[in-house]
């Protein structure tokens, strides 16, 4: 039976993490806290969807600090780190959009969380997953406490292994009149950003206890692997990593600011688009990509955020065809900070759309020529919707595999780049595993069927010293 959540009154701090309940516990077959966020959905909540953004606080540390993998698993982690040198690989897996909101979806969380559990338990010492990354919408609809163990705690509960995780929109929108002690971020942070190893209240009374990430942006550090995960905010669209000061939000950048303190980036630029939004992710990343390059890191560079740069569209923009669009203007301050450190991450990977996209951009970077994976997973339980939706009567194109759609990439960073969809999933829920060794990157989506039907996996391999993927 489902554990119902307690909450006692003082909670223990532990000497080490703690990640599972040991004893494997039967799935549960219903919400303990049903959602009811629909009633919540009026034409103001909708209308701030579109404009309301929120602040964060600055990570701990340097811009450049790195949190290790082994120090998430506490004393543990030094045989966690020999296991994958002796294997000379590492693997993990990675979720998008795993909550559900309604009972009628509730089977679709339970199904993928069993997979990812499953894909664990079986796997060989070598092939072990060493941790789950989470690329946002933990919880819906709006991030409240009470929602965790439904859609987090529970779902997870037999998976034996730490959790990172980057916030989603869904982790980070305020609705309106919420105590400030129940902000979505400041309960994201609790969970995933604690400064003790604790069980937090949202566990009730299961055992899995918080993580220790410097902020709700970092860098991963694992043997063969760096993830730097960014914060894209709180948008239903675009995805936004710092305020935009000056035109489209990434001239500053592309005229230089990147090398710029954020405070002089700030004065330099002119006015912000988003004022409430720091500038600290700029400084991180060009600090991440910056020790990459000084260090000569040999390692596989991978880059996160939870709204994607690309989504399909059948249209001649990036505005979207489906539910969500692309973020052309993150993409350009991305890309402007890659150009100027000249280091472009192996692999750009995110949720927030509620299927699965795999796109291969091609760019010259520094005189080198790059293809650089673009992947979405936002079907990790929440939903599946499809990448193209009808509307008044009319049916919208659908897009194939293979399909060149450069349309969608309007960088002038990089001039003359090519976009490739070459593969698409808006039938099944799914994750990603992930494998690296000294020399390639292997992503596969791994669909989980509504129907239980066999679907076949999609696979991308991407060679770390030439950067082309295939």
């Amino acid at each position: 039976m489902p554990r119902k959540p307690k909450f006692p009154l003082s909670r223990p701090l532990f000497s080490e993490p703690v990640f599972n309940e040991g004893v494997p516990t039967p799935d549960p077959s219903q919400f303990q806290v049903t959602p009811n966020d629909e009633q919540f959905y009026t034409k103001e909540v909708q209308a701030l969807l579109t404009k309301d953004v929120v602040s964060f606080p600055k990570a701990s540390g340097n811009p450049g600090d790195v949190f290790s993998m082994a120090t998430a698993w506490g004393p543990h982690g030094s045989d966690v780190v020999n296991a994958i040198n002796a294997a000379k690989t590492i693997t993990f897996q990675m979720i998008g959009d795993s909550g559900a909101t309604a009972t009628k979806t509730f089977g679709a969380m339970i199904k993928v969380a069993d997979a990812v559990t499953n894909d664990f338990h079986t796997s060989s010492a070598a092939n072990r997953p060493a941790f789950l990354y989470h690329l946002g919408d933990v919880v819906y609809n709006f991030g409240e406490w009470n929602y965790y163990y439904d859609q987090f705690y529970e779902p997870y509960r037999n998976y034996p292994a730490p959790i990172f995780a980057i916030p989603g929109n869904h982790d980070s929108f305020i609705l309106p009149g919420t105590a400030a002690a129940d902000d979505p971020l400041t309960t994201f942070m609790r969970q995933f950003c604690a400064t003790d190893t604790v069980v937090t209240k949202e566990a009730g009374s299961l055992h899995r206890t918080s993580l220790m990430q410097p902020g709700v942006y970092f860098a991963l550090d694992a043997p063969y692997v760096r993830i730097i995960g960014l914060f894209s905010n709180a948008l239903e669209d675009p995805g936004v990593i710092s305020s935009e000061s000056g035109t489209a939000g990434a001239a500053a950048a592309r005229k230089g600011a990147a090398k710029k303190s954020s405070a002089q980036r700030g004065k330099a630029a002119g006015t912000a688009k988003w004022p409430t939004v720091p500038d600290y992710q700029l400084d991180f990343l060009t600090a991440q990509l910056q020790n990459i390059k000084t260090s000569n890191y040999s390692g596989a560079v991978i880059l996160t955020m939870h709204h994607p740069p690309f989504t399909y569209s059948p249209g001649t923009s990036n505005s979207g065809g489906g539910n969500h669009g692309g973020s052309p203007a993150m993409l350009a301050e991305i890309d402007a900070i890659c150009e100027q450190v000249g280091v472009y991450p192996h692999a750009v990977i995110s949720g927030h759309a509620h299927n699965y996209q795999r796109f291969t951009r091609s760019l010259n970077v520094g005189g080198k020529n790059y293809s650089v994976p673009f992947i979405i997973c936002g079907d990790s339980g929440h939903n599946v919707t499809p990448i193209v939706s009808s509307s008044f009567g009319k049916t919208a194109p659908q897009p194939g595999d293979n399909v060149n759609v450069k349309y969608l990439d309007n960088s002038s960073v990089f001039p003359g780049t090519n976009l490739i969809l070459n593969k698409h999933d808006q039938q099944n829920s799914g994750y990603l595993r992930v494998s690296v060794t000294s020399k390639q990157l292997t992503i596969t989506f791994n669909p989980v069927s509504r129907t239980g039907a066999a679907v076949k996996p999609d696979t991308v391999t991407v060679d770390l010293v030439s950067h082309t993927a295939a």
